[in-house]
């Protein structure tokens, strides 16, 4: 499924950031001196030009912390469902390997046979887990009550349904971790390998891993000082304690990556996919499903609703997703825009809220700068 040709440069033009995104970067560097987090590391693809490319921050508020680079990865959380996961089911989409339409249980039959007779559970179709309509619940703590990937798995595969398939959308963890098993199942293989060989190696994303190795994790900020689960600090692994119990590599959870290798994930959709996937593909799996009524959910993707996380700038064709560690992406087809903005927010105890004030002003002052100049 890999294309042959390469992909177009993103051509680096950011010699002149500090000027013309000060305000921008006057946010962030309010932020972490308020401790909104600790560290931030930011980049601006325009028009096929990567505008900036900006570290600000340590890696914690101790000022003796290493300082954050360009080159630091991030513990992306769930932006993993739509640079990994959605982007694998896009690819299977195209092959002719996933039917949207298609009844999960087809593909997973556990899904209906190791569950309670809900024959609702017969109506859950594999486009209902990528767009959030599924009925599942958004989120359930199995890692308090198991201890391996397949008891994990298990538990996911029989929670009962909380609301009918089809009727609203409810973003849901557990949804895309079923979603996961079914790509797998699909693509017969692990998610990680199929990423790494089929989007990240073709889109020179060359330091976006699940599980970094142990000898770098001491160069990735920590995401949270965990005195409840696993009872440590938790630096360079995954800080989602469910993808923790599934080993690091999970569907909802698990991508590390910089945000210059971002960039080059996004200026990949701004190119119609080029060189990965067809325009039609990114066009379907980006655009606002009509149903349920009042979703924002595309396909795996988030588009822009009212007091949204990407401000007020980016237009209805937009498409982004949030990571609870404080990461984000939002893309905008028709500036030729996106930003990518990753932070360790979460650090030290996943309490502070005050990145849902920064992310939007932080978008708006750069869509601000780029319209002045």
């Amino acid at each position: 499924m890999t294309a042959s040709h390469l992909p177009s440069p993103l051509l680096e033009a950011f010699e002149h950031q500090d000027e013309v995104f000060s305000p921008a970067f006057s946010v962030l560097q309010a932020a972490i001196t308020q401790q909104a987090f600790p560290a931030a590391s930011v980049a601006v693809a325009h028009r096929g030009r990567l505008v900036a490319l900006k570290a600000l921050g340590r890696f914690t508020y101790d000022l003796s912390s290493l300082p954050v680079t360009p080159a630091t990865l991030f513990d992306l959380a769930s932006l993993t469902k739509v640079v990994a996961t959605t982007t694998t089911a896009m690819l299977l989409y195209e092959c002719g390997l996933l039917d949207l339409e298609a009844p999960v249980a087809t593909v997973v039959p556990e899904f209906i046979s190791d569950a309670e007779k809900d024959f609702r559970r017969h109506e859950v179709t594999l486009r209902m887990l990528l767009a959030h309509s599924s009925g599942l619940p958004v989120h359930e703590k199995f890692f308090l009550k198991t201890r391996t990937r397949d008891q994990l798995l298990h538990a996911a595969l029989t929670m009962a349904l909380a609301a009918d398939p089809g009727g609203h959308a409810d973003y849901s963890d557990i949804g895309f971790i079923l979603l996961g098993i079914a790509l797998e199942r699909l693509a017969d293989e692990r998610l990680d390998r199929f990423c790494q060989r089929e989007v990240f190696a073709p889109l020179a994303m060359t330091h976006t891993t699940f599980n970094p190795p142990a000898e770098i994790r001491a160069q990735i900020p920590p995401t949270a000082d965990d005195q409840t689960f696993r009872r440590r600090i938790i630096q360079g692994e995954v800080q989602d304690e469910n993808a923790s119990i599934l080993g690091g590599v999970a569907p909802h959870a698990g991508l590390f990556s910089t945000a210059a290798d971002l960039a080059r994930f996004a200026h990949c959709m701004l190119n119609a996919g080029q060189p990965i996937l067809r325009p039609e593909t990114v066009a379907l799996f980006t655009r606002r499903e009509s149903a349920p009524a009042g979703t924002s959910r595309a396909l795996g993707w988030d588009t822009p609703s009212s007091l949204s996380q990407s401000g007020k700038y980016f237009s209805p064709h937009s498409f982004g997703h949030l990571g609870y560690t404080g990461t984000s992406l939002w893309i905008d087809p028709s500036r030729q825009l996106s930003i990518v903005l990753l932070t360790n927010r979460t650090w030290p105890d996943c309490s502070n809220p005050a990145i849902k004030q920064v992310r939007p002003k932080f978008h708006d002052a750069i869509v601000e700068a780029l319209d002045k100049g």
